[in-house]
């Protein structure tokens, strides 16, 4: 198999059910940026430090799961492709999985009750990264919703999956002992 096929020379790709679209198609831009974030969480997984290194394995997860996303947000929701990978069942689970971590998570840290700066650790940094990646991911994901049809079941996990990088960026920087930097100009928010 050869990996370059010369289509994208002219600004075109093939999705699946072999139609030919541009590569600025919401549907590309769609499971393009949930590729990018995918090839981020790989990049996470590779700067985790021993302290933060029990983390790997869910990033990994998330990893498989975000390939699961970016299939169903390719697949043109036509009734001869609908083989989703993220159907009902399959979705509530990683859902609520990603819920379990995230209040984990948010029950180990100190409470905060202002907006924290994106930073601390190489890790966390890293993390919050994938949590701005996701909510671009989502963006893109509902304007493809607003065009057309589209697995419906990928919303939930995705807007989830931020709220989850925000918590275990934090999480990674209560393992590495590194402080948070509130945001000088606010309020109290989070009670």
């Amino acid at each position: 198999m050869k990996i370059y096929t010369r289509a994208g020379d002219k600004g075109k790709t093939q999705i699946i059910g072999h139609q030919v679209v541009q590569k600025d198609d919401a549907r590309v831009e769609a499971y393009g940026t949930t590729d990018e974030l995918n090839s981020w969480v790989g990049y996470i997984v590779s700067t985790l430090t021993p302290q933060t290194s029990s983390l790997a394995n869910e990033l990994e997860e998330i990893q498989q799961l975000l390939f699961d996303v970016g299939n169903d947000v390719a697949n043109p929701a036509s009734e001869s492709h609908r083989e989703y990978k993220f159907d009902p069942e399959t979705a509530a689970e990683a859902t609520k999985w990603l819920e379990e971590k995230i209040d984990a998570y948010t029950n180990t840290v100190p409470k905060v009750k202002k907006f924290i700066l994106p930073g601390g650790s190489k890790v966390a940094a890293a993390l919050q990264v994938a949590r701005t990646v996701t909510r671009r991911s989502e963006r893109r994901i509902v304007t493809l919703k607003n065009q057309t049809t589209i697995n419906n079941e990928v919303m939930g996990f995705i807007n989830r999956l931020s709220d989850y990088f925000f918590a275990v960026a934090r999480y990674a920087n209560y393992l590495e002992k590194q402080d948070e930097v509130t945001y000088r100009n606010s309020k109290e928010i989070f009670r």
